[in-house]
């Protein structure tokens, strides 16, 4: 994209973390913003903070894990302002735990936040995106969308799946005006992992090392600029492309170090379980 100047970018998760930063990162640049999120405190704040910088900047309360109130925030947004020009799907929520610990509510709000959400709003706004001289669709996914990890599957599958659509939808819209990035930030110093869910066999979140952390405000600049050179993919820290291309070209190395430190399973059976057996046995 050769300017931002008086471009119009919808940007969801926007009242806190990456998306705040990004959204003020596009105000800073000119842009208009069309700001979704489901906190209205931090959504206000956001929108005041943009207007601030001399641009036209509207909060719309959504809770993206509802197609449809995806579906009507999107339309009464383009009632009001059919031409936009850049998407960054942003909001996104996780689950710290053992996968058999996963509620199917979690699971199923996790991947309508993470995966669902963004395949939505890209599809209900590639009309006017494409319509537009250039446009961009920046998908916010993380280095756990390259690299697997343990209690931390759900999250993984739907970052996975978000790299995977951006990668199909760059290729299927290669030859028209519309860019598309995924960028893969690794740990950020925001709430993702203060506020997790959590599973039954933790009982507390698992913060990362604080050398390992960068700002909201780095990633915002590292995805700016994936914006402006139509990056494919943007991988922000240094330790995540260590451990990306670590992958790549060692794929077994990961594998192997997973099952060197995996403890041995063992089943320890409750006195209710062994009461329970001979009761089973009789009837």
């Amino acid at each position: 994209m050769r300017t931002i100047r008086d471009k119009h970018a919808l940007v969801t998760g926007a009242a806190s973390g990456i998306g705040r930063a990004i959204a003020l990162k596009l105000a800073s640049e000119g842009a208009h913003l069309h700001l979704f999120d489901i906190n209205p405190v931090g959504l206000t704040q956001v929108v005041t903070e943009a207007k601030q910088k001399g641009v036209h900047a509207t909060g719309h309360l959504c809770d993206v894990s509802k197609p449809a109130e995806i579906s009507a925030g999107v339309a009464r947004l383009l009632d009001r302002c059919p031409d936009i020009d850049i998407l960054v799907n942003n909001a996104g929520i996780t689950y710290y735990g053992q996968t058999e610990h996963m509620s199917t509510e979690d699971c199923q709000r996790l991947l309508a936040v993470n995966l669902l959400a963004p395949i939505q709003f890209t599809r209900e706004l590639l009309p006017t995106l494409l319509g537009q001289r250039e446009s961009h669709v920046l998908n916010v996914a993380s280095f756990f969308g390259l690299i697997g990890t343990r209690r931390l599957a759900a999250y993984t599958a739907s970052k996975y799946g978000l790299v995977g659509f951006s990668e199909s939808l760059r290729a299927e819209y290669a030859r028209s005006s519309l860019g598309v990035t995924a960028l893969c930030p690794g740990f950020v110093d925001t709430d993702l992992f203060a506020t997790a869910s959590l599973g039954y066999d933790r009982s507390s979140q698992k913060l990362p090392p604080r050398w390992m952390l960068t700002t909201p405000e780095k990633i915002a600049d590292r995805a700016l600029r994936a914006i402006y050179r139509n990056r494919a993919l943007e991988i922000t820290q240094w330790y995540a492309r260590v451990a990306y291309a670590g992958k790549r070209f060692f794929p077994s190395l990961l594998d192997w170090a997973n099952h060197l430190s995996r403890k041995k399973f063992s089943v320890h059976k409750s006195e209710s379980d062994v009461q329970v057996e001979p009761l089973r046995k009789a009837a």
